[in-house]
Order: structure tokens, then sequence, then C-alpha cells
């Protein structure tokens, strides 16, 4: 096997790899949901979440190589503010859904 064709085969290993683990994260993330409304909050934040990674993924393929450096200048600031947005709305839908759950710590 010569240099490319192996390259080419790391590339599609790693991509399928890549994905298997994002699917297995979403679907997860969404079954471990305590109720209703943290379930369907969970969805739309999945659905989110995978169209713009596949919108930011799509730019860096589609863009020349001297502008591809800005998309990670937006992306990474943004992604940080997305997990942190959605852990803490889902935090306070599932403190409403489930009152009793909250614990002080001890």
């Amino acid at each position: 096997m010569d240099g490319q064709t192996a390259g080419l085969a790391g590339g599609i290993a790693g991509a399928v790899i890549g994905l298997m683990g994002g699917a297995i994260g979403t679907y997860f993330g969404i079954k471990n949901t305590g109720g209703p409304r943290e379930r369907a909050f969970m969805i739309r934040l999945s659905i989110l979440g995978w169209i713009g990674i596949t919108a930011f993924l799509a730019f860096l393929f589609l863009v020349p190589m001297p502008w591809r450096a800005v998309p990670w200048i937006i992306y990474g600031p943004a992604l940080m503010w997305f997990i942190r947005w959605g852990n803490s709305r889902q935090a306070h839908i599932r403190a409403e859904e489930h009152p009793e759950a909250i614990t002080t710590g001890t």
C-alpha cells in the first residue's frame, strides 16, 4: 500500500470513527434525559449542534486557503459558549421538571 492510499484509508476511518462517536454521544445525551421538556430541548440542541458543525466543516472545505483560519476564530469561542449555554439551560429545565432532585451538595 502506498502512502497516498494509506492516507486516504486513514482519513476515511477517522471520519467514520468521528461520526460514530458523535452519533453515540447524541443518542446517549438524548436517552439520559429526565423528562419530556428536557428530552425535547436535547433533541433541538443536538440538531443545532450537528448543523453548526456541518456548516463549519463545509466552510473549511469550500473556502480557499488564506481564509481557512477565519472560521476557527469564530468556531472555538462559539462552541464553548454553545456548550455552556446548553448545559446551563438543560440544568434549569431539569430543576423545573424535578425540583425534588436538587441536592445541596452534602
